[in-house]
């Protein structure tokens, strides 16, 4: 048997302050890195200062009231008690082409493959609530998703699918509503009753006006078509997640990890006021909110990030709204690794990058996630590349073991100093956003748009200096590299399929039924006490096209344009 060495003995805090004197010292002779990427060595990704070494004094932890314990106020350490070693994390894949048939071929495989949930993309026309033989779907049907139109087109979705066993999250906002109704009738058709269903769609309109620009409606019709999803849910469908409040989108755009924290919250406090001031008890619908956010390549800011937007919420929400159930406290997203990271030079570094940021949102304690797909960046996934994102996260679960503690860099004195400037930053957000009067008057104002733009632009910057490296594409290029990936490709002759297959479900639907479905929805619009939801449930059961209900809408509502800020 081995002796154990005799106990260290505590060290003097006089030898300890002397050491780091000494530390100091020898810190201060050091030769800085030079070369590429040395200008970025002492900032985060978003522009952070970061210290050589943190100590005590960086994090100076109320451990009760900062920390605590998982599943116990204010969850910065996670959301459940054991986390990932009850339950591993929903393992995604967004997939979307073509049209509704390929793309529940494409679902089949990944089920079988072991994906939990399904994610679903829908292409631009879809997206912006134009039916695919619009003109102004022209060149757009299928090509960065799938194209839905119709309860047929919904039908053939999830053929061979049950509803009732997987959860399914869609993404889409401007045409939320229409989707959410599409979905629900499909699943009638099929005997599974709403309240039944699980998943969640995203809904989230005001990041649109923030970053993303597919909207419809004026901000204002929009928020109210969001409260009456929300109240919907609320009673007729318990197991749904009724909005995913996105920052993912946000981070996209180019703004920094705090901006995608503070305004993805922001955005997630508008909604709730709404649906305060419609009249709905505050207990009563926000557990069923849920969120989604980027994981980009700063990996420990990443996950400062995740742990900061637990606490924030959960003090928020108990202090500022009078929330009392502990569900409406606890933070519940799904994480996508960042499309923005990803390049189309030497793409299978992308591969590598996935893996770094899956592994920070795991860390971080996501709910959800999607991996990327190595080819994102040049084409829609292909199978092989589907199925080697599937892996990553398959590896990640399985194989590294780090799902077998719960918030495992927790104590560390440089995760707790970044998670506590991070909040910090956030708040300092919140109060410039109460200076505009909230929200939708802040993004009237510019204000969100012209602080995205900025950090971007700062972010190029860095890249075109090079004090940021990006490997294949500002250094470590490769002159000879040949792109020999095999692509996914949609021909033209889908999207002419499809335009024929939207004419013919006009054609043999009933007329009389279709318009008069068509009409109560109108006067539900016009009417703020009517709930828009049955209405809508009504007009896809009579077979009326997302593109004629759109335009039904926006004949009560208007449509939106954005003012030019500079």
């Amino acid at each position: 048997m081995i002796e154990r060495p005799a106990a260290r003995g505590a060290q003097p805090a006089s030898e300890f302050a002397e050491q780091k004197k000494t530390w100091e010292k020898a810190s201060a002779k050091g030769r800085r890195r030079t070369g590429p990427g040395s200008g970025a060595v002492d900032r985060t990704i978003s522009d952070l200062p970061l210290k050589t070494i943190y100590g005590p004094e960086d994090a100076p932890l109320d451990l009760a009231n900062d920390l605590s314990w998982p599943s116990h106020y204010p969850y910065t350490r996670g959301i459940h008690p054991n986390m990932y070693r009850d339950r591993l994390w929903t393992m995604r894949q967004f997939a979307g082409f073509g049209n509704a048939k390929q793309t529940n071929e494409r679902y089949h495989f990944l089920l079988s493959q072991g994906q939990h949930g399904l994610s679903v993309a829908f292409d631009m026309p879809t997206l912006m609530g134009f039916d695919s033989d619009a003109p102004q779907a022209r060149g757009e049907v299928g090509k960065c998703g799938v194209a839905i139109d119709s309860l047929a087109d919904m039908d053939t979705l999830f053929d061979g699918i049950d509803m009732a066993d997987i959860t399914t999250s869609m993404t889409i906002n401007g045409p939320a509503c229409i989707a959410l109704a599409l979905y629900v009738a499909a699943a009638e058709k099929k005997g599974v009753p709403r309240a039944k269903l699980g998943g969640t769609v995203q809904a989230d309109i005001l990041k649109e006006y923030i970053a993303q620009k597919e909207w419809i409606f004026p901000p204002r019709p929009h928020m109210r078509l969001i409260v009456d999803m929300i109240r919907f849910c609320r009673d007729e469908m318990p197991r749904w997640n009724t909005i995913s409040i996105s920052g993912y989108h946000i981070r996209e755009a180019g703004s920094t990890a705090a901006q995608e924290l503070a305004f993805t919250l922001a955005d997630g406090f508008a909604y709730v006021e709404a649906c305060v001031a419609a009249g709905m008890d505050v207990d009563s619908f926000a557990p069923r909110l849920s969120f989604f956010f980027n994981s980009h390549i700063d990996f420990f800011e990443e996950i400062c990030k995740f742990r900061a937007a637990r606490r924030i919420w959960a003090c928020h929400m108990r202090d500022r709204y009078g929330a009392k159930d502990p569900r409406s406290l606890q933070m519940r997203f799904h994480t996508q690794t960042a499309g923005c990271s990803a390049t189309a030079q030497q793409p299978e570094n992308n591969i590598v990058r996935v893996a770094y940021e899956a592994l920070a949102a795991v860390l971080g304690g996501t709910q959800s996630l999607h991996t990327n797909s190595m080819d994102e960046v040049l084409a829609l996934p292909s199978e092989k590349a589907a199925e080697i994102a599937l892996r990553t996260q398959q590896v990640l679960a399985y194989e590294t073991n780090v799902a077998n503690v719960v918030d495992p860099l927790g104590g560390s004195y440089f995760i707790e100093a970044l998670t506590d400037e991070l909040e910090r930053q956030a708040e300092d957000y919140f109060k410039r956003i109460e200076e505009y009067g909230g929200v939708i008057e802040a993004i009237e104002a510019g204000f969100f748009q012209r602080e995205i733009a900025d950090a971007s632009y700062r972010y190029q910057r860095s890249l075109e200096t090079k004090d940021r490296i990006v490997v294949g594409v500002n250094a470590f290029e490769n002159a000879e590299e040949r792109q020999d990936i095999e692509l996914l490709r949609i021909g033209v002759e889908m999207e002419s399929e499809q335009a024929r297959s939207v004419a013919e479900v006009r054609r043999n639907r009933d007329q009389a039924v279709a318009q008069a479905a068509l009409e109560r929805l109108k006067k539900a619009c016009a009417d703020p006490s009517d709930n828009v939801m049955p209405h809508l449930i009504d007009c896809v059961n009579a077979y009326l096209t997302e593109g004629e209900i759109v335009e039904a809408m926006a004949g009560v509502y208007g449509r939106y344009t954005e003012k030019v800020a500079f």
